[in-house]
């Protein structure tokens, strides 16, 4: 072979060499690129509290979609939107039940041992109602409103003396998630509106987080106050019902409030009901709001609704700590 031929040979080797190192490095660049495109998730896979077996989500891309534009938004347009009840509040502690706002005053001192009885048939008649993965909540809402009647009639009866509340919530087993501090804390330092919307006794709220600490001035309350006369005793309650499935009524009836806050349109909302999704109906001007569910009872025939209406579904978990990790991206 002359050296010609040599050198055409040496060329081609050579060529197939670098065709065959370069379709290599091609194909892993590719691999990677692919890689880096499906992740579209970088900051919640930044943050360790999404990686828990507590935390389930429908559509993470979403979420993280989601995030950044509240991120994007800051302090001076975010307001908070929650429910009360088993979502500030615990759910359970060591499996044993925590008391919302109601059950504290329907266990405490005050109340007869006849009445105690009668709302305990109330609760154990409607509450299965009221978690029901079959009824829809058009079907769930008369018997809402005949369960919040009844109840408040015998609290009525009672005649409970204001004076006495501070001592019952004290002498109560109330309990707010882990983290609540963190939570109101960091809310306040950054001067963003906290909006709580419960459908429980304003009363005893208030005095649950007045009692942690918590009740800043950035917070408002919305919800079920009892009405006391000149001598405070509980002689009824004021405003409109609000149940658990009517608050999109209650939303509408605070445009005042949201319309003073028409800046923060980016929402961070939680609840632990289908209902708590319509909190923030009365709120104007939108861009993003992240829906945040703690489902606590009932998860296997719930937890597919729940994930197709909250971006984010905490399955009994009893601590703030996704919220947390959120506000400490945001804030």
């Amino acid at each position: 072979m002359d050296r010609t031929a040599v050198v055409k040979v040496g060329a081609a080797a050579s060529a197939s060499v670098c065709a065959l190192f370069g379709g290599v490095v091609l194909a892993q660049y590719i691999v990677a690129k692919k890689k880096r495109a499906g992740k579209k998730t970088r900051i919640i896979e930044m943050m360790p509290q999404f990686e828990k077996t507590t935390v389930h989500m429908r559509d993470p891309e979403r979420v993280e979609q989601i995030i950044c534009g509240l991120i994007k938004g800051g302090a001076s347009k975010l307001q908070v939107i929650t429910d009360f009840d088993m979502t500030l509040s615990k759910f359970a502690v060591n499996g044993k039940r925590c008391p919302t706002c109601h059950n504290i005053i329907d266990n405490c001192k005050l109340v007869t041992d006849d009445c105690r009885q009668k709302l305990l048939q109330l609760k154990n008649k409607y509450y299965p109602i009221e978690i029901d993965p079959h009824l829809t909540m058009e079907e769930k809402y008369p018997f809402m409103v005949e369960w919040y009647f009844k109840s408040h009639t015998l609290l009525v009866e009672q005649r409970l003396e204001k004076d006495k509340l501070a001592e019952v919530v004290r002498e109560s087993d109330a309990a707010l998630r882990e983290g609540f501090e963190q939570f109101f804390d960091c809310l306040q330092q950054h001067n963003v509106p906290v909006f709580i919307f419960s459908a429980g006794l304003g009363d005893v709220l208030e005095e649950i987080i007045r009692q942690a600490g918590v009740y800043h001035p950035n917070v408002k309350v919305v919800s079920n106050f009892m009405d006391f006369d000149d001598n405070g005793v509980l002689k009824g309650f004021k405003g409109e019902l609000i149940h658990v499935y009517n608050k999109h009524d209650g939303a509408l009836r605070n445009t005042e409030y949201f319309k003073q806050l028409r800046e923060y349109c980016n929402i961070i909302l939680m609840g632990d009901s289908l209902g708590d999704l319509s909190m923030a109906d009365g709120v104007p001007n939108v861009e993003n709001i992240l829906k945040i569910g703690f489902l606590n009872d009932k998860v296997e025939e719930r937890l597919d609704k729940y994930l197709d209406s909250y971006d984010i579904v905490l399955v009994k978990d009893e601590t703030l700590e996704v919220p947390n990790a959120i506000l400490q991206k945001v804030l």
